[in-house]
C-alpha cells in the first residue's frame, strides 16, 4: 500500500511559507504547497488522467489569505477540480475553456472605439509618418465614432458600416474610401483577437460592392496630377531660372531629380555628398520605406551650391529652409510659385510624369531604370525579392541626360543613350 501522507496544518503552512526553503510539501489527495522562497509559495494539484501525470496551479499561497489562498481555501479549490476528474473531464482543459469563454464574453462588450484605439496603440508605432498616424485616428473620430464608436464590436454588421459610409460616399469619395479601409482594418484586428466573429462587414470585394454603394470609379473619375508636356520643359526651365526665390530653386531641384515634393522639402544637408554628387534619402522619408540614392547632375549640384549660403553653419539644416528658425519650406510654396508664373495648369508632382513621358518617348533608357529613378516600388514580389542593386550607374546616365534636356533652350531634341 502507498504510504499515507499526513495532511498539512495551517501552522505548518505558515512556518514553511515564512522560512521559504524551496520544496514541495504534500497535503494529500494530490495537493501540494510549492515553496520557492521566503513568503513566496503556490498551491499545485497533481493528478493522473488517461495514464498521464499532470500538474495544475491553484494560485498563490498566503497563510493570512490577503495575497493568496489559505490551506482551507486551497483544499476547496482542489476539491472542485477533483469533481471534474470524476466526471471524466481534464481540469486544465475545463479551466482553459472557461477562460476562453470569459475572454470572448468580455470581447463581445468591447466597443468599436476601444478596438480602434487598441489597434492604433499596437500598429501606430510601425508607421513612419506621424501625420499619417494622426490622420488615421482623426478620420475615425470624425466619421465612424459618432455612429458606431460606442457599439459592441461584435454587433457591427453591414447596416452599421453603411450608416457610416453612405453620407460621405458620393460627397467625399476619397475620404469615404479611407474610412472604409480603416474600419476594415479595425474589424480584422478585432477578429484576430477573438473580439468578434464572422466575415468583415467593411470589406469591399464581394460585400460592400454588392450592397448598393457605387464603385469609386463611378463616383469620381481618377484624376492625375496635371503635368507639363515634356517638349515644353526647356522653355519652362528657362522661365523658372529667372525666378529668384527659394521656392524656385526647390522646384528646379525637384524637376532635375524627379523627386516627390515631400522628399524635397524635407531634404537636409546631412543627406548630401557634394563630392560624390549623391543625395541619399533615408527610408523614413520615402514612400516605399526604402533608402533611395539619387545621382546628382551638374545642374542639380549648381542649385545646391546656390542655396548653400542659406544655412552655411548648419550641417543638418534643410536644403530649402522656410520661414522661422529651423523650419522647412512649406509644401504649398512651389504650387504658389507656379501660380505666380501663370502656370496653374500644372503641379510640382506632375513633373514626375513629365520625366517619365520624356524617358519613355524620347530616349532608349530601359523602363526599369526609369522606374527606379522614380523610386517606384516593384509590383512583382518575386522580382522585388531577387533585385539587389539599384542600377545607380545607369540612373546617373539617365539623370545627366534629363538635365541636359531640361537645359535646352526650347526643350528640343532627344537623348538616346549610346
Amino acid at each position: 500500500m502507498p504510504k499515507r501522507v499526513a495532511p498539512l496544518t495551517a501552522a505548518e503552512v505558515k512556518a514553511l511559507w515564512t522560512k521559504g526553503q524551496p520544496w514541495r510539501h504534500a497535503d494529500g489527495g494530490g495537493l501540494y504547497l510549492v515553496v520557492t522562497g521566503p513568503k513566496r509559495a503556490w498551491w499545485m494539484l497533481r493528478y493522473a488522467l488517461a495514464g498521464k501525470q499532470r500538474e495544475m496551479g491553484l494560485g498563490a499561497a498566503d497563510p493570512d489569505g490577503r495575497n493568496g489562498y489559505t490551506l482551507a481555501a486551497a483544499r476547496e479549490r482542489a476539491a472542485e477540480q477533483r469533481k471534474h476528474l470524476r466526471a471524466g473531464t481534464d481540469p486544465l482543459e475545463h479551466r482553459r475553456a472557461a477562460e476562453a469563454a470569459a475572454e470572448r464574453a468580455a470581447g463581445a462588450l468591447r466597443t468599436f472605439r476601444e478596438c480602434a484605439e487598441a489597434f492604433l496603440a499596437e500598429k501606430g508605432p510601425e508607421w513612419r509618418n506621424a501625420k499619417h498616424r494622426a490622420q488615421w485616428g482623426a478620420t475615425l473620430a470624425t466619421y465612424a465614432y459618432p455612429t458606431i464608436g460606442s457599439l459592441p464590436v461584435m454587433s457591427i454588421g453591414l447596416d452599421e458600416v453603411k450608416r457610416v459610409l453612405s453620407p460621405i460616399w458620393t460627397l467625399k469619395p476619397e475620404t469615404a474610401a479611407r474610412v472604409r479601409g480603416r474600419m476594415e482594418a479595425v474589424l480584422d484586428f478585432a477578429a484576430v483577437h477573438g473580439w468578434r466573429e464572422g466575415p468583415n462587414p467593411a470589406r469591399w470585394k464581394g460585400n460592400l460592392s454588392l450592397s448598393g454603394l457605387p464603385s469609386r470609379a463611378k463616383v469620381v473619375p481618377v484624376e492625375r496630377h496635371p503635368a507639363l508636356p515634356w517638349p515644353d520643359v526647356g522653355a519652362f526651365m528657362a522661365d523658372l531660372r529667372a525666378q529668384r526665390s527659394t521656392s524656385a530653386r526647390a522646384l528646379e531641384f525637384l524637376i532635375l531629380t524627379a523627386a516627390r515634393t515631400g522628399e524635397i522639402i524635407g531634404a537636409r544637408w546631412s543627406e548630401i555628398d557634394l563630392a560624390a554628387a549623391l543625395w541619399t534619402v533615408p527610408r523614413d522619408r520615402m514612400k516605399a520605406g526604402r533608402e533611395h540614392r539619387v545621382p546628382l547632375s551638374e545642374p542639380a549640384l549648381a542649385v545646391l551650391r546656390e542655396v548653400r549660403p542659406l544655412c552655411p553653419e548648419d550641417v543638418d539644416g534643410y536644403l530649402f529652409p522656410g520661414q522661422g528658425q529651423g523650419n522647412p519650406l512649406s509644401g504649398m510654396t512651389m504650387l504658389k510659385l507656379l501660380g505666380r508664373m501663370g502656370r496653374r495648369d500644372i503641379t510640382p508632382h506632375g513633373f514626375r510624369s513629365t520625366f517619365r513621358d520624356w524617358a519613355g518617348e524620347a530616349t532608349g533608357h530601359p523602363g526599369d531604370v526609369v522606374e527606379m529613378a522614380l523610386a517606384h516600388a516593384v509590383a512583382n514580389k518575386v522580382e522585388a525579392a531577387y533585385r539587389r542593386g539599384d542600377l545607380f550607374a545607369k540612373r546617373r546616365h539617365l539623370m545627366d541626360d534629363w538635365a541636359t534636356y531640361c537645359g535646352s533652350a526650347k526643350g528640343e531634341g532627344s537623348n538616346t543613350p549610346g
